[in-house]
């Protein structure tokens, strides 16, 4: 099959290369005018587009040619082909992606707007917009870069101009905080995405599988300020490790034990503490176990100012302002005694994984992605496809070296950096961490090595830094994930010192990232080397390596020899660590994308009817239908809002109609004359609140205004809900229950109950609304 692919995929390569003289011989008004021609053809009809592809990827071609003074080698256009058939294309490292994703992207935009650019980062995101959006316009297409400029503020965007450009350079989180923001918009004027067409993903790794768990969340709604954090937090310190609570072997996960929960009903006076009473309490004893015995101090945060400051797992950078959701991050307040900030609801929320598979057509690229191939066709329905490089790879990549202890293994690294600098030999040095990083960079102070430090603090600087890396004499050291998208070119000079010297200080989380980091040198064949340098005490091997593994590095760790043997079990070890650690990863992405396959359908469904909402033009029958599903919920006491101890006439007061005179006893009314009794008041209420604002237009905003408000409050309470679930429902495992299938019920029973409350609050919007006339002859409205 995938040789047939691949025969395919030459085929139109060779059309794409035959149509080359035809073009060649056009002038530039000439094919100028193509742009034109190919829309004609295409007619907004997406199925069209491949029929036009040949002419289309030629038209690139010949105008980068003249434009950038760039002619895409047959490879590239091999690379563009194999995208455009939804595939990621698998390009070694300066192999010119970035040239490569203008024929895709040229072809999309024949349709209009909704076509996306993902890039790695704000920089890079600005920098190809504004370098390849002259091939574009020169084209006849708009292009735009959607991340803000320079000084300006995200709000302060134009996103209309911005969204309704043929080609849109962004980044992963600027789509999808403005996709939320969209979602949250009270007319459609102020919704700016028109469509989801096409997406092309640069580092597509990075983006659907690094960051695939990350949830993308707008806050902004204090929630009832909790007394529970503390208590808790006392509560869970007393308790022992394994027989109260329990840790999994991969230290991400904690749950009680049924000792552990009987210990804590003694502790706090309760009984069942797993009843539905208790689920705010037991909430929070979570988040405290969780706080204390998962999350750690310098690793996961850091106390800073009397705050809780997070760190950004990839690259080990703080990041203020951000907080971690559902009161986790005021039980870390908790455990560390610092004032407990405001918890915020969360009013929408969507992962990485949810977003781009909203797209009607997803491609990608990157310089790894074979490794993963399996998990990118199973979530994202993407194949992978190996585009060989234009060059035969001429880089030496070099066994391991193997050492027991963390101090042999640098001060062997140093020794070669020392010996590779002082022929003048470029050096990337690259460490997993923030604090390695750093640390390196004192060593190499000491040895009065000059060089620079990476560590993806500032996109602009690390972008030059990069950049500059392969020239004479450089040393660089860079975390794994810095840098990324710039090509580090070599002179001849150093070409002939063997090239650039890729040095690893430890194995990464996984191979993919191995080979990110080899794939620094040795561009387009030319010289290169990579090597690692790996010991028994590295973060991976500690935390996966089997007991003997760890318990042989400790015994040993002051031999006087610490160099291990390239062969068997040590080897094995660090490379079954990492299959460890690779598997865990994947498997956490799947149960988030378990997880977020209920909020997706939810958010779906909500989103879809407030769109409906806003374009609506009568919400008459939309309003019949809550009037009546409110009334037969009260009459026969059936949603879980209902006190059942409220009387029909103090229901009334309270949310229809405070000024309502009864004529006779309600309370003794039959249910079928309540019911009716009870339509015909909030009819009633609806003519005089009408009577109020008697214009047509006027009357149509309110009652939109209205339905959107209750929908969007009934949301943001689901959101946090459905939050607060998860990290509830993942310690039922202990109960030999599957969390997901708790996860699900409850969250379709907090569905349900959501809708009865928007529906209650649609009357009380519509019917209890205090309406005041202005000076100005405009109208202000209180909603309840």
């Amino acid at each position: 099959m995938a040789l047939l692919q691949k025969r395919h995929y030459q085929k139109v390569v060779r059309q794409v290369l035959q149509l080359a003289p035809t073009y060649q011989q056009m002038s530039d008004a000439e094919l100028q005018k193509q742009t034109q021609t190919l829309k004609t053809k295409v007619n907004g009809d997406r199925s069209h587009l491949k029929s036009v592809l040949p002419e289309a990827y030629a038209i690139v071609c010949e105008a980068a040619d003249r434009v950038l003074g760039l002619r895409p080698y047959p490879v590239q256009i091999l690379g563009a082909v194999a995208m455009e058939d939804g595939n990621i294309a698998e390009m070694k490292t300066g192999e010119g992606k970035t040239l490569t994703a203008t024929m895709p992207m040229y072809l999309h935009g024949l349709m209009g707007s909704g076509n996306f650019l993902i890039t790695a980062n704000e920089y890079l995101a600005a920098r190809d917009a504004h370098d390849m959006g002259i091939l574009y316009k020169w084209l006849g297409l708009t292009v735009a870069s959607a991340v803000p400029e320079l000084g300006q503020k995200p709000e302060d965007r134009d996103l209309d101009a911005i969204y309704q450009s043929d080609i849109v350079y962004t980044t992963n989180s600027t789509l999808g905080f403005d996709y939320l923001f969209d979602n949250l918009a009270k007319s459609p004027q102020e919704q700016h995405l028109r469509a989801l067409n096409f997406a092309l993903l640069d580092e597509a790794d990075a983006v659907l599988l690094d960051t695939a768990q990350t949830p993308l969340v707008i806050s902004g709604v204090p929630r009832v300020q909790s007394n529970y954090y503390q208590s808790a937090d006392q509560v869970v310190k007393l308790l022992e490790l394994d027989e109260d609570y329990q840790i999994s072997d991969d230290q991400k996960s904690a749950w009680f034990t049924p000792r552990g929960i009987v210990k804590m009903e003694q502790y706090l006076d309760v009984d069942n503490l797993l009843s539905k009473t208790w689920t705010e309490l037991y909430r929070h004893l979570v988040l405290a176990l969780r706080a204390n015995y998962i999350q750690k101090r310098n690793r996961n945060y850091v106390v800073k100012d009397n705050e809780v400051v997070l760190i950004d797992a990839e690259n080990g950078r703080e990041l203020p302002g951000m907080k971690m959701q559902a009161g986790m991050h005021q039980a870390l307040e908790a455990k560390e005694q610092v004032e407990i900030s405001t918890e915020q609801r969360t009013m929408a929320t969507i992962t990485y994984q949810d977003l781009f598979r909203m797209f009607n057509q997803l491609a990608g690229m990157t310089g790894t992605a074979a490794t993963d191939k399996k998990e990118f066709l199973e979530v994202y329905n993407l194949s992978v496809f190996k585009v060989p490089t234009n060059k035969p790879s001429i880089r030496k990549d070099l066994p391991d070296h193997l050492f027991i202890s963390n101090r042999a293994k640098l001060l062997a690294t140093l020794a070669v950096v020392k010996k590779a600098h002082s022929s003048g030999r470029p050096v990337l040095v690259e460490t997993g961490s923030l604090e390695l990083s750093v640390l390196y960079s004192n060593l190499l102070l000491k040895e009065r090595i000059p060089h620079s430090l990476l560590n993806a603090r500032s996109e602009v600087k690390e972008a030059e830094i990069i950049r500059n890396a392969g020239e004479i004499g450089a040393v660089t050291v860079a975390t794994s994930m810095a840098g990324r998208g710039t090509d580090i070119t070599i002179s001849e000079e150093v070409e002939k010192l063997g090239g650039l010297l890729v040095l690893g200080t430890e194995r990464m989380q996984n191979r993919r990232i191995d080979n990110q980091l080899r794939g620094r040198a040795g561009r387009q064949g030319e010289p290169g080397e990579s090597v690692f340098y790996v010991s028994l005490e590295d973060k991976v091997v500690t935390e996966n390596a089997p007991k003997s593994i760890r318990k042989f590095a400790y015994q040993h760790a002051h031999d006087q020899n610490q160099t291990l043997s390239n062969r068997g079990r040590f080897r094995n070890a660090i490379n079954r660590s990492q299959r460890i650690l690779t598997n865990q990863e994947r498997n956490a992405r799947f149960e988030t994308l378990q997880y977020g396959e209920v909020s997706r359908i939810q958010r779906e469904s909500v989103y879809q009817t407030r769109n409906l909402i806003m374009q609506a033009t009568n919400l008459d029958a939309l309003v019949k239908m809550c009037f009546q599903d409110v009334a037969k919920d009260f009459v026969n006491n059936q949603a879980e809002w209902i006190d059942e101890t409220q009387t029909l006439l103090e229901f009334v007061y309270q949310n229809i109609d405070p000024d309502y005179q009864p004529k006779k006893d309600l309370e003794k009314l039959s249910h079928a004359d309540q019911l009716e009794v009870l339509q015909k008041i909030m009819k009633a209420r609806l003519v005089t609140v009408h009577q109020q604002l008697p214009h047509q237009d006027q009357w149509i905003y309110f009652e939109r205004l209205a339905v959107l408000r209750a929908v969007d409050q009934g949301w943001v309470e689901q959101v946090d809900q459905l939050e607060m679930l998860m990290q509830v429902t993942k310690s039922r495992s202990i109960a030999q229950v599957n969390p997901i299938f708790e996860y699900q019920k409850e969250a379709q029973k907090a569905y349900r109950s959501m809708r009865s409350r928007i529906k209650l609050q649609v009357v009380r919007n519509l019917t209890n609304s205090e309406v005041i006339p202005q000076s100005d002859g405009t109208v202000d409205v209180e909603f309840p």
